[in-house]
C-alpha cells in the first residue's frame, strides 16, 4: 500500500512539539512493516538552514490559487529510506517560525496552510505517488481532506483515495474567518453548522474529522475523552457522531534515540539487566543544575514540560510545600508562560538547597533529568498522549502522572504486593491529590527492593513505535473496502 503522509513538522528537519516526533517515527516503522510511505511538509526557512543536500523532485509547479495560479516546487531528501517531501514556497514558508514568532501566530496562517495542504496533494498527481490512503495530521494539514471531498473527486486519480485523520489536540484547531473560504477555493456552501462552520468562523481540525474516511487520536482514553464536553472544545457532538470511525491508538517512542545504554549526554549507561549507572547519573544532574549532593535517601524529583495552565504547573505551585516538607529535591526544566515561569524562579529563591530550575529549551538537559531523576512528575490538566513519562519509563525513572488521555493508559499503578504496575497516579487536578501520589512513592522508594522492583518494571516496558505502527498498519488496509461503501458522515 501507498500512504502520503501530510504533516506540517517532522524531526530532526523542523520542530516545534511532539507532533515533529510523531512525523519521523511512525513512518519510518511503518516502512519497516513494508508500506510505502511518502511524507510532505513545507520548506520552512528552518529546514533551508540546516544545509540539506536535497534534490529537486519537481520545478515551479502550477497551482490554481486565490482566483490565479501560484508556483511551487518540491524538493526531497535522498539521505532517507522513505521519501520525505518539501513544499517549496518562498512567501508561506520562508520565513521565521514554523507557525509563528514571539507568540504570535504568523497572520496568514489559514492560507499557508491551505496552501500546503492543496500542493502536497498536487504534488502526488506530479511526481506521482499514488496513494491508497492520504494521511493527514492535525489543523495544519486537514484541508487536504475538504479538497479531495469538495474539489477533487471527480479525477480519478484522486476519486479512489481514501483518507485518515490523527487529532493529536483538539485544543488547537485552525479557526479563521468566513471570508477566507473562497480564497483557498473552497465552496462558499461550506460556511454551515453541518460543513466547516464553527462558532461564526472556519474551522479546518472540523473539516478533517468531517471529511476524513476514518479518524484516530493518540491514545484510547483521548478518544474517549474528547467526546464529553470537559474535553471536546466543541467538536465532542461531531465527535460522537463519527465515534464509529475513531480509534485511540497510543502513540510510542524511538527506542533507539531514547537509550539509557547508549545514550552519550547521560554520565553512566545502564540497562534492565545493570541499573547501578543511575546513581551516577543522579550525582551528575544535581551536579548540573546546581543543587547539594544527596544521599540516595532522599529522592529527586523531575519535571519536564512546556510551562503551561494544561500541563499542571499551577497544581505543582500550589503543591510545593507540601512536596519539600517530604524531604525531596525537585528539577524542573521548560520555558512558556512568562507568568509561570516567574513563579517558579520566586520559588527557585524560598528553596535554594531543594529547588533546581533551568528556563529553557534544553535537550542535553532533559536527558539527564530522565536519567537522574528517581521519579518524573506529569501534573497535566489533560494529555492527549504525552510523551516525557514513556522517556521516563524508558530510563528507569518512576512517572507520577494525572490519570488523564495517554498519560493513564500508559501507566499502571504500582502494587507493591504482587509486583506489578510501572508508577503512580492521581485522578483530581488538586495540589493534594499530588502531594498524595508522590508520598505514596516516596513511601516505596524507601523500601529498596519494591522501588528496584518497581524501577524495572519501567525498564522492561515495551513502549517503542512498532506496536501502534502495526495497528495503524491494519487501519490502512482494512479501510478502502470497510470505507469506501459510503460518505463519511459531516453530522454535528
Amino acid at each position: 500500500m501507498k500512504i502520503a503522509f501530510l504533516i506540517s513538522e517532522v524531526a530532526p528537519y523542523a520542530k516545534t512539539g511532539g507532533l515533529a516526533d510523531v512525523g519521523a517515527a511512525l513512518p519510518r516503522s511503518l516502512s519497516r512493516l513494508g508500506l510505502d510511505i511518502a511524507v510532505f511538509l513545507p520548506f520552512y526557512r528552518e529546514v533551508k538552514a540546516k544545509g540539506l543536500t536535497l534534490v529537486k523532485a519537481l520545478d515551479d509547479h502550477p497551482l490554481p490559487w486565490k482566483g490565479g495560479t501560484e508556483r511551487f516546487s518540491v524538493w526531497a531528501d535522498p539521505a532517507t529510506p522513505y521519501p520525505v517531501c518539501f513544499i517549496e514556497h518562498g512567501r508561506y514558508f520562508d520565513r521565521d517560525g514554523l507557525y509563528g514568532v514571539g507568540g504570535a501566530d504568523h497572520p496568514d496562517n489559514g492560507e499557508r496552510f491551505g496552501f500546503f495542504s492543496r500542493a502536497a496533494l498536487e504534488a502526488l498527481k506530479a511526481l506521482p505517488f499514488e496513494a491508497d490512503i492520504v494521511h493527514a495530521h492535525d489543523w495544519q494539514a486537514a484541508l487536504a481532506l475538504a479538497y479531495l471531498k469538495h474539489i477533487l473527486s471527480g479525477d480519478p486519480f484522486y476519486g479512489r483515495m481514501r483518507s485518515l485523520f490523527t487529532v493529536h489536540n483538539l485544543a488547537y484547531q485552525g479557526l479563521f474567518p468566513a471570508q477566507l473560504l473562497p480564497a483557498l477555493g473552497l465552496p462558499a456552501s461550506l460556511f454551515r453548522p453541518e460543513e466547516m462552520e464553527f462558532w461564526g468562523r472556519i474551522n479546518f481540525l472540523k473539516a478533517g474529522i468531517s471529511y476524513a474516511s476514518a479518524l484516530t487520536t493518540v491514545s484510547p482514553r483521548y478518544s474517549r475523552e474528547i467526546q464529553t464536553s470537559e474535553f471536546g472544545f466543541g467538536l465532542e457532538g461531531l465527535l460522537r457522531a463519527r465515534r464509529d470511525v475513531l480509534e485511540g491508538i497510543l502513540n510510542g517512542i524511538d527506542e533507539d534515540a531514547w537509550n539509557p545504554a547508549s545514550d552519550k549526554t547521560i554520565a553512566a549507561a545502564y540497562d534492565a539487566a545493570d541499573p547501578s549507572g543511575k546513581a551516577a547519573c543522579k550525582r551528575d544532574l544535581l551536579e548540573t543544575i546546581g543543587l547539594p549532593s544527596s544521599r540516595r535517601e532522599i529522592p529527586v524529583v523531575g519535571l519536564v514540560s512546556r510551562l503551561a495552565e494544561q500541563k499542571g504547573l499551577d497544581i505543582l505551585l500550589n503543591a510545593l510545600n507540601g512536596l519539600f516538607a517530604l524531604g525531596l529535591k525537585l528539577v524542573v526544566l521548560g520555558t512558556g508562560d512568562p507568568g509561570i515561569e516567574a513563579k517558579l524562579a520566586a520559588a527557585r529563591e524560598r528553596f535554594p538547597s531543594f529547588f533546581g530550575l533551568r528556563l529553557a529549551f534544553d535537550d542535553s538537559l532533559a536527558r539527564k533529568i530522565f536519567a537522574g531523576s528517581d521519579m518524573l512528575l506529569v501534573p497535566s490538566r489533560y494529555e492527549p498522549c504525552g510523551l516525557t513519562q514513556m522517556y521516563a519509563l524508558r530510563y528507569g525513572t518512576v512517572p507520577i502522572v494525572r490519570a488523564t488521555g495517554g498519560l493513564d493508559d500508559s501507566v499502571m499503578e504500582f502494587d507493591p504486593i504482587v509486583g506489578t504496575g510501572n508508577g503512580f497516579k492521581f485522578v483530581e487536578p488538586r495540589d493534594s491529590a499530588l502531594i498524595g501520589a508522590v508520598t505514596r512513592a516516596v513511601k516505596i522508594y524507601g523500601r529498596k527492593p519494591a522501588w528496584d522492583r518497581l524501577v524495572r518494571n519501567g525498564l522492561q516496558a515495551e513502549m517503542s513505535w512498532d506496536r501502534a505502527a502495526r495497528r495503524y498498519a491494519e487501519i490502512y488496509r482494512g479501510m478502502a473496502p470497510a470505507v469506501a461503501a459510503e460518505e463519511p458522515s459531516s453530522a454535528v
